[in-house]
Formats: structure tokens, C-alpha cells, sequence
């Protein structure tokens, strides 16, 4: 067993995006932290090139007992079958600490241990309020909501009151002596396995924070998110016509995620894409087109190329969030 390693569970998909995160893994792991990568036993051998020596790759079929065939809390088995192996890795023995990440994921800076653990034995807890979701109008109206109910559920079955609610939307740092004492203290006592928990609340690293912060089971260490998510276009967007490149985002983060829930079929979507590009990809028409009127600009060019202004990039944000009138 390792102190810290970092988890990536993936699946045949997205292994473009995991030979794009090796690639800097390989450029920014200066110390050497172990990488396990977790798939389905029918994609290990397309992995297993990709990962190389830099890596470990272990089949799914490894947590096969806590796994589910079947949908879940309104989800498929594959999402589901993902939460449960980060919540289900400290079993293997493998690490004692680690950072859950996901296949979109880059690292734009050298990382080591210091960035992820207070000390040899206790991890950071990441933990944040997400108080620039809840200010997004489209986001607060997609997403926010429903996630917050659900966050409330696993807040009252673990019993802890404390406002703000404080949890990750992903990327969590998980320790194993968290971890078995969430299994042995919480699930076995009703009966629970993982895919219990989830079947009422589908947000893994919120269980384990919010069973954190009340039974206090090592020191919280807390730090905010070491990294940035780009949940939805409008974000992705802002920062590419103000010309934020993963440089920028670097003396702030440690990797960032353009999120494939909304570029997947545009393939490996990067900060460096034309302005251009990017808007014809993701603005519909009706937006970009009144975001061009409301600046009296002559062409979409016009705009993106004054949106290093805050007037425009804020204009056009503006526009992102309406819907066409009818």
C-alpha cells in the first residue's frame, strides 16, 4: 500500500481523453505518484499501451460485488458503476489516500504530494460552496437545483445540519480510514452497500464529505478545489474569447476539465480553439446573432474579436442565457 496515488476510472470511450491526461501526467508528475486506471477487463488491453509504465490498469471486475447491473437513482449502470468503484477502491489495499480523477481532466502544472496531502497521513478535504454555480442563471436552472435537493438528502440521512453545504462536484481527495468507517459505521448498521447510498443521492463525494464533517474520523484539512471545471459552453466560451489560456489557469489550478458532457462530440475541445470556432460550435444562432445585434457589430468576428472587453464578454454572456422569444 501507498500513502496517495491517484484513481482514474474510465471505460473504451473516452480513451482519447485518458491518452491526452497521461500525456500530462507524464509532463507534470514530478514526484512520481502512483496512477491506477481502473476499466471494464474488455478495455484493458486498448488501456494498457495508453497508461504504459506511468500507470497501473486494473479491471472493474475487480469491485464485481459491489457493483450494479441495472439503473440507478435515474442513472445508467456505467455512471453509477464509476461512483462505486472511487467510493470501493480503498478495498484493493492499493492506496491509502486518493484523488479521484476523471478522464477530461488535465494537469497544467507540476503536482506532488504537498498538494494533496496536509502531512504524511492526512489527506486535504476539498470542499467548497460553489458560489459561481449558483450565481450562473442556466446553470442555477439546469442543474443547480436538483443537485442541491439531492445534496439535502444525503445531508439528512447522515445528520449534519451545517449551512453552508460543503462538498466537490468531483475530484474529491478520499482516505480509506474515511472510508471504512463510513462502511463500517454507516451503510452496514441499515444494511447498505454503496449502490444503496447512491440510489438515494447519486453524488459519491458527497457522501463521503458530508460523512466526514460529522464523524470527524481524521483532522479536516481544508482546501479549496484544485480544479477548474468548465460545467457548461458559456464557460468554456468566456474563457476563450478573453484569450484565458491553460497558462492563466495554472497560477490558479492545479489540472482543469472542460467537460465532456457538452464537447463530447466535438472530440478533444481545448482553451486554444479559435474564438471563432468555439461560438459557431455552441452559440445557437439566435444568441449569437442578437449578441451581435446588441453590440452593432457588422459580423460574429467583430464581436469575438472586441470580447476582450468585460462590456462585450459580459453582453455575450448576458445573451447565452436567454431563450429566443417566441
Amino acid at each position: 500500500m501507498t500513502a496517495f496515488a491517484l484513481l482514474v476510472k474510465s471505460y473504451a470511450p473516452d480513451l482519447p481523453y485518458v491518452e491526452r491526461l497521461m500525456a500530462t501526467v507524464r509532463l507534470h508528475n514530478v514526484e512520481s505518484i502512483p496512477v491506477h486506471v481502473v476499466v471494464p477487463q474488455a478495455d484493458v488491453a486498448a488501456f494498457a499501451p495508453v497508461v504504459g509504465s506511468d500507470g497501473h490498469v486494473l479491471a472493474e471486475e475487480a469491485f464485481v460485488e459491489h457493483l450494479t447491473t441495472e439503473p440507478v437513482a435515474g442513472f445508467g449502470p456505467g455512471y453509477i458503476n464509476q461512483e462505486i468503484v472511487k467510493l470501493a477502491f480503498w478495498e484493493t489495499g492499493l492506496a491509502e489516500n486518493y484523488f479521484c480523477v476523471d478522464s477530461e481532466l488535465e494537469f497544467v502544472r507540476d503536482f506532488g504530494h504537498d498538494d494533496f496531502m496536509a502531512d504524511p497521513t492526512t489527506p486535504y478535504t476539498f470542499l467548497s460552496a460553489d458560489a459561481e454555480l449558483q450565481v450562473e442563471p442556466e446553470y442555477h436552472r439546469t442543474h443547480w437545483v436538483t443537485r442541491r435537493e439531492r445534496l439535502r438528502v444525503i445531508q439528512r440521512e447522515v445528520g449534519i445540519d451545517d449551512e453552508p453545504l460543503l462538498t466537490v462536484h468531483g475530484h474529491a481527495n478520499l482516505s480509506s480510514t474515511v472510508l471504512r468507517a463510513f462502511r463500517d459505521r454507516f451503510l452496514d448498521p441499515r444494511g447498505w452497500d454503496y449502490v444503496d447510498a447512491l440510489a438515494l443521492a447519486p453524488y459519491e463525494p458527497t457522501w463521503y464529505n458530508l460523512w466526514l464533517q460529522k464523524d470527524r474520523t481524521i483532522p479536516i484539512v481544508m482546501r479549496e478545489p484544485l480544479v477548474k471545471t468548465f460545467h457548461d459552453p458559456a464557460q468554456y466560451l468566456d474563457y476563450v474569447v478573453r484569450g484565458v489560456s491553460a497558462d492563466d489557469v495554472a497560477r490558479g489550478y492545479l489540472a482543469m476539465v472542460l467537460n465532456s458532457n457538452y464537447s463530447r462530440g466535438d472530440g478533444l475541445i481545448s482553451l486554444a480553439d479559435p474564438a471563432e470556432t468555439v461560438a459557431a460550435r455552441y452559440v445557437p444562432a439566435h444568441r449569437l446573432a442578437a449578441a451581435v445585434a446588441a453590440r452593432g457589430a457588422g459580423s460574429m468576428r467583430s464581436v469575438l474579436s472586441r470580447a476582450t472587453s468585460s462590456g462585450v464578454t459580459r453582453g455575450l454572456r448576458r445573451q447565452l442565457s436567454r431563450t429566443p422569444e417566441s
